[in-house]
């Protein structure tokens, strides 16, 4: 707070600066909300960038029941949270090894796992989707669980092996002298440090999976297990498209990512100082 107060005084225009660069950062989501309540016509001629003059409430009815939200909502849900469980518990454990234990080969096996983070999707979507079918997956969640694990896990591992890296070995030697297993030591005394990290990497591979949409799009043509972003497609007719009941859609495909942040902000902004305070 100190440091706040002095900064303050430094530079009286810096809080003026921050709340212009809070509004400029929230009125896209603030236009989000109110292009879902109005209609093509306010939307591109008479108001398209204020506040809507009428709350047109059906868009989200229309969105909801005329356009099988609820199932591509489910179906993101479903994958989204699959794919965080699977890529932390692969992961961290993958990290902790990596870090702390000696084995052979521990420092090949952590490149070959970092070397993930530069191939680019497009590169292996023919090799994936043929991969997908041989394993008969397709059509099914797990042709888009498995590559969204397997495509987060390497900056996941990054993220994690620096943490479990900046911990003093002396708290594993500790917990040793006092009869604690490697399990007992990774589960009651490594995880609940790195916590911060752990909440960070949910909200990153939350994210990453919520929004996908390229591996969906070609791995994913049966009706009933389409995610959201490939559901949003359907409000574009040939001639006509309802843009309102779109924009409705969109708010409530936000919602969840709005939410994981609220719930992991604090521990997201505790993994900026989680390092040193380790240390100290």
């Amino acid at each position: 707070m100190t440091w706040i107060m002095r900064m303050r005084k430094s530079r009286p225009g810096l809080p003026i600066f921050l709340w212009l660069y809070a509004l400029i950062s929230v009125y896209p989501l603030l236009w989000m909300i109110f292009y879902s309540f109005k209609n093509n016509d306010e939307i591109f001629v008479t108001n398209p960038f204020g506040p809507p003059a009428t709350l047109r409430f059906e868009n989200y009815v229309a969105a909801w029941s005329n356009y099988d939200v609820p199932v591509y909502f489910m179906n993101s849900l479903l994958v989204a949270i699959v794919t965080v469980l699977g890529a932390l518990l692969l992961a961290v454990m993958f990290s902790y090894a990596a870090a702390r234990l000696r084995w052979r080969f521990s420092k090949l096996a952590h490149t070959y796992i970092l070397i993930g983070m530069f191939i680019p999707i497009q590169v292996i979507m023919i090799p994936l989707a043929i991969l997908v079918r041989d394993l008969n997956l397709a059509n099914t969640y797990g042709a888009l669980m498995v590559p969204y694990i397997a495509f987060n896990i390497s900056f996941a591992s990054m993220v994690f092996y620096g943490f479990f890296r900046s911990i003093p070995i002396e708290m594993e030697e500790s917990a040793c002298i006092d009869g604690a297993s490697i399990y007992r030591t990774f589960f009651s005394i490594m995880l609940p440090i790195i916590k911060p990290a752990l909440a960070t990497m949910v909200i990153f591979i939350f994210l990453n999976s919520w929004n996908e949409f390229t591996m969906a799009v070609i791995l994913i043509t049966k009706e009933s297990l389409k995610t959201l972003p490939l559901g949003l497609l359907f409000f574009q007719g040939q001639f006509t498209t309802d843009w309102g009941a779109m924009g409705a859609a969109m708010t409530i495909a936000s919602l969840p990512t709005v939410l994981i942040y609220v719930l992991f902000s604090e521990q997201v902004e505790n993994a900026l100082t989680v390092g040193s305070a380790v240390k100290g």
